[in-house]
């Protein structure tokens, strides 16, 4: 009877960066850098970790396409740590891009056009794209022009707002167009 064999897993995760620490640094020489280094420098692996040792601490590959590769003496743990912190910091400072959408008709009345274009201009001062489109329903196709005149005036209406990202295109039974607010 066959054995099944067990995949090795490997003991990290995949979305955390993997540094190489004391013995498992490959290098003969490294440049010693850190805020509790004496006297920073090129020293051998060996003195390096001799230098970590004596602190109680790890030498840790920060740089290792560097030459000679630059490690650090720092607690591992509290490394990855801040390591983590500074991602999560970095991934809370990109912006993410809202996309709001409003939808007309080929025949919408000057009502319901002033209220969606109101909402478009709340949309762009808070900052999120607009998708406007005119959605032609059965027959109503035979109007493209007719749609085509309603987004250029909301273009021309949110001038001050927003900028026109992509003039209007028809696809298939829908005629868009993108607005993204001005900085």
């Amino acid at each position: 009877m066959a054995q099944k064999r067990r995949k090795k897993r490997p003991s990290h995760r995949n979305d955390e960066p993997r540094f190489r620490i004391n013995e498992g640094i490959r290098a003969q020489q490294v440049r010693v850098v850190g805020d509790n280094v004496d006297n920073p420098g090129i020293y051998s692996l060996n003195e390096a970790i001799k230098m970590s040792e004596e602190k109680m601490l790890d030498l840790v590959e920060i740089s290792p396409k560097a030459d000679p590769p630059v490690c650090k003496i720092v607690d591992y743990n509290k490394f990855l740590y801040e390591q983590k912190k500074k991602q999560k910091e970095m991934k809370a400072k990109s912006t993410k891009v809202v996309i709001k959408e409003i939808r007309f008709g080929p025949n919408t009345d000057e009502h319901d056009y002033n209220f969606k274009k109101n909402h478009a201009m709340k949309f762009l001062q808070d900052g999120a794209k607009l998708k406007a489109y005119v959605f032609f329903k059965g027959r109503t196709i035979l109007f493209k022009d007719k749609g085509e005149i309603l987004l250029l005036r909301l273009a021309q209406d949110l001038e001050e707002y927003g900028k026109v990202e992509k003039l209007p295109k028809l696809e298939g039974k829908r005629m868009t167009m993108f607005i993204a607010p001005k900085k």
